[in-house]
């Protein structure tokens, strides 16, 4: 089987954090938390998970760059964007349509857009 990253894209200005989202309207955030609970669940029990986790925003970045005589540790990311990828799932899928499927559940349960790749060199 392919390995797919899932990426949920966040807007920049934004920057959402887990703090943050508790200004959500709490009914909302509980029905966004439930759906990606039961999501995790059903990928899970398909043996399609592998990984999943959000991400803090890119202000909190540090990219190292330890291409010259000194390693550097420069603050923030490594290239300026409008969209940041904000949370992901790693999942296992036997083909593009089945892994477009979950993204599409994905979505649904994040409300947000969900970028799809095959991670080069997975396991078949």
């Amino acid at each position: 089987m392919t390995q797919y990253f899932l990426t949920v894209p966040h807007d920049t200005a934004e920057e959402p954090t887990m703090a943050s989202m508790q200004a959500m309207d709490p009914a909302e955030l509980e029905a966004m938390i439930a759906a990606v609970g039961r999501l995790n669940a059903a990928l899970q029990e398909a043996g399609a998970f592998v990984h999943a986790g959000g991400l803090q925003p890119p202000s909190t970045a540090i990219t190292v760059d330890a291409t010259g005589s000194e390693a550097k540790h420069i603050p923030g990311p490594f290239v300026e964007a409008s969209e940041y990828v904000g949370g992901f799932w790693i999942i296992e899928a036997p083909d593009d349509a089945s892994a477009l499927r979950w993204a599409e559940q994905c979505s649904a349960a994040t409300g947000s857009r969900i970028e799809v790749r095959a991670l080069q060199g997975a396991p078949e």
